[in-house]
Formats: C-alpha cells, structure tokens, sequence
C-alpha cells in the first residue's frame, strides 16, 4: 500500500501532468487548422489512452458492436471518478463532445481548449442558461455526426445510483436520436473522490441497448430519465458477459 502511494505520487502524478500538458498544446496547435474538433477529438482519445497506460488501467469493453461509428448519440454514463472520461474516451469511437460545467470554461488554457475542441459549457444553477445549452448541445447533434456525452446525476457520487436530470432526455429527443445508456463499473476504486491517488487496475465499459426517441416528445422527457436510470441500474447489476478487451 504505502509503495503503490509513492507511485503514484512520485511517478504516476507526474506522468499524468506532463501527457495532459503535451496533448494538450497539441490539441490547440491541430485546433488553429481543424474548426471541426475532429482532430482535437482524436489526440483526446490518444491523450486518454496515455493516461490509462501510466495509471496501469484496463479497459473491459462489452457491446460497443451496438454502436454505429458514424452515428449520432446522446451518451449518458454514471459518474464516480475523473477517470471516467479517459475510460469513454478510449473505448467508445464514435466522435462526440461532452457538457462541463461553465467554470471549467473560466479555467486559462483548460476552458479555451474546451471552446477550441466544441465541447458545451452549461450552467446547472440558471435554468435559462441550463435550457439554452440543452438547446446548443441538439442542434450541434442535427448539424452533423456528433454525438453528445453526459453524466445525467449531475455530478460525480459515492455511491447509489442518483436520480435523472431530465437534460440527457431533453437534447435526444429534440434532436430525434438514440440515447445510450452506458455503465462504468469499478471506477470508484481507480481515482476514489477526495482522494488525488490514481490506482490501477480493470474497469468495465458496458454498452447498453440504444433507446429510441424519434416517437417521442418534450413532454416524455422525465418519464425517459427514469427508463435511463433502470437501464444503467440493470446493466451495473448485470452478470458479466463474453467480453472484447480493451487493453490500454
């Protein structure tokens, strides 16, 4: 216990810095010649696959054959680390853009790369604002193939599985595509919150069945929140499956 801490500290700490730092400066180098986020998408999930290769985490993926490359999502995910988009990132191909919170925006250097690479900053405290980047998210999903990814508790958590914010629901059916539920399990354990220890070890990815939104309206979206919460409650309560690996 005590050398795995000095590792991390000492080696692993470091190491993640350094990557971030490199990537980083790469991303908004490519940025200045690629206004799609294409390309800063990619050194993303390059950057990803780093950090779980110096953190010595492995990627067990099931059902990403349930998911179109060129399609267009809503992705939802529960939420337990701030290794948990690392872990989306490397696995899942489909390009797609997350939803921070509107003060990683205020951040030098972090938020103009978030701005540069398409990513949606949302204020959860405005409804207005809330509202409006709801609004934002489904129109950059109509306006080309870009899926969305979010975290529908709101916020990392210890332990139960939170109810639903209704965004997630909104943006899908707005823009008329799939919501994916997706289930990340043993990620608790990698980075536990409060914690700055990065420990290794395999986690789960698991890809649930797309829900449909296209016969659905605005007024459905709090009953669909609840139907996404079950599907990720059954997927993390699932047995595991014959498992396509992804080492990183």
């Amino acid at each position: 216990m005590y050398l795995r801490k000095l590792r991390a500290v000492f080696i692993t700490a470091p190491l993640i810095v350094l990557a971030t730092a490199v990537m980083g400066s790469l991303s908004l180098l490519v940025s200045l010649f690629d206004s799609s986020g294409h390309g800063q998408h990619r050194i993303a999930r390059t950057w990803s696959r780093i950090l779980l290769a110096i953190a010595r985490v492995t990627v067990r993926a099931e059902g990403l054959e349930k998911i179109a490359p060129e399609g267009s999502y809503v992705f939802i995910a529960n939420h337990r680390s701030y290794m948990d988009i690392p872990v989306v990132l490397s696995t899942i191909s489909a390009q797609f853009r997350f939803m921070a919170n509107k003060n990683l925006f205020s951040i030098p250097f972090i938020g103009y790369h978030l701005h540069r690479a398409g990513h949606l900053p949302v204020d959860n405290a405005n409804p207005r604002e809330s509202l409006r980047s709801m609004t934002e998210a489904a129109r950059v999903i109509q306006k080309g193939d870009i899926s969305i990814l979010i975290f529908p508790e709101g916020g990392r958590t210890h332990g139960e599985l939170r109810s639903f914010k209704d965004g997630a629901a909104y943006i899908a059916i707005k823009a008329g595509v799939p919501v994916v539920p997706v289930a990340l399990i043993g990620m608790r354990n990698i980075l536990p919150m409060g914690s700055g220890i990065v420990n290794g070890g395999e986690v789960v990815l698991r890809v649930g069945e797309p829900v449909p939104t296209i016969d659905l309206s605005l007024q459905d979206r709090t009953r669909l929140s609840g139907e996404l919460r079950d599907a990720i409650a059954r997927l993390l309560d699932k047995t595991p499956e014959r498992a396509e690996v992804t080492v990183q």
